[in-house]
């Protein structure tokens, strides 16, 4: 009973927001269903499996906003864990490599930890600073010399990615004060979830639409400067108008939240599209169907959630 009271408390502007998503899927699958019935042999690809994972993604964060704090902080901390997992998957590890790597998976619950007693100070320097230099003093311990730097800044690019940047996400969920608007640290939550995958649809809808112009073929041939031009455009425009549901953002203030989040999660994805590249690998597992791996789901958060916290962060009084 206490489950389901907590799971209909929501704020009113979340909980709308929530069924509105939750409709779009129904819709989706009403089409799939529909198309098989009038066109059993036409190919649908992977939409059937991307829409039945959205549904679950949907529902876990849902139960994990709902809930009590720390089962929000369990949910992003197992997020941060897989991302992790995916990214050191990927790269070429040594045996010598195997306790710098115990290190950084243990700075992982010490990262959420620091969120979950709010000491802020640490949070935000333990892996910038203490992990950074810890890392190199635990290879070097090991004796190992080839490949040191390589394996050091690798091990550390994905600690800063996966796990400090992401951990920004679950941070701004405990967020207070007037800036959190109606809908509480939730609704901050869900204002840059929404605005972070609107910007991903958006780049991607005015691409294939309008594009004729590549940015960097080299890596990311799909996009052109068109679908970027036209998703910023779009995700600037939701953030005006969804600003006064999630937020307690001025119109100008959520004006260039909107800027920020669409240019940072842009560049968030081209990055990691370098790095698959780089490791000849097109998607970075399998977890999600559909989709891939967790990396290739949360690759622009991982870049939009630090910006967007420091960004509201520093506009509170």
């Amino acid at each position: 009973m206490q489950l389901i009271e907590q799971l209909l408390s929501h704020p009113q502007p979340v909980k709308w927001a929530f069924l509105i998503i939750y409709g779009l899927i129904i819709l989706g699958t009403i089409y799939i269903f529909l198309q098989k019935k009038i066109n059993p042999q036409k190919d649908l690809g992977d939409v059937p499996p991307r829409l039945k994972t959205w549904f679950y993604i949907v529902s876990f964060l849902y139960v994990a906003l709902a809930v009590e704090e720390h089962i929000a902080l369990w949910f992003f901390g197992l997020i941060s864990f897989l991302a992790l997992k995916e990214f050191l998957s990927m790269i070429p590890t040594r045996r010598a490599d195997r306790r710098m790597l115990f290190w950084a998976y243990l700075s992982l619950p010490l990262q959420y930890y620091w969120i979950h007693i709010e000491w802020y100070e640490v949070f935000i320097i333990f892996i910038p600073v203490y992990m950074f230099l810890l890392l190199p003093v635990r290879l070097v311990l090991v004796g190992e010399t080839e490949g040191f730097l390589r394996s050091v800044g690798i091990t550390q690019w994905g600690l800063m990615t996966c796990v400090f940047g992401f951990s920004h996400l679950a941070n701004l969920g405990r967020l207070t004060g007037e800036f959190c608007g109606p809908a509480g640290g939730s609704g901050l939550v869900l204002y840059l979830l929404l605005l972070t995958e609107g910007n991903d649809v958006a780049q991607y809808v005015w691409g294939k639409t309008f594009g004729k112009h590549k940015i960097i073929p080299k890596i990311s041939p799909n996009k052109t400067t068109e679908g970027f031009v036209g998703g910023l455009i779009t995700t600037i425009a939701l953030a005006y108008f969804l600003g006064p549901i999630f937020t307690g953002f001025t119109n100008n203030q959520a004006l260039l939240a909107g800027l920020l989040i669409g240019t940072s999660g842009f560049f968030g994805d081209l990055v990691m599209s370098a790095i698959k590249r780089d490791m000849k690998v097109k998607d970075t597992g399998t977890f999600l169907p559909g989709h891939g791996g967790i990396l290739d789901r949360i690759d622009s958060l991982l870049y939009t959630s630090p910006i967007f916290f420091h960004y509201t962060f520093y506009l509170m009084p």
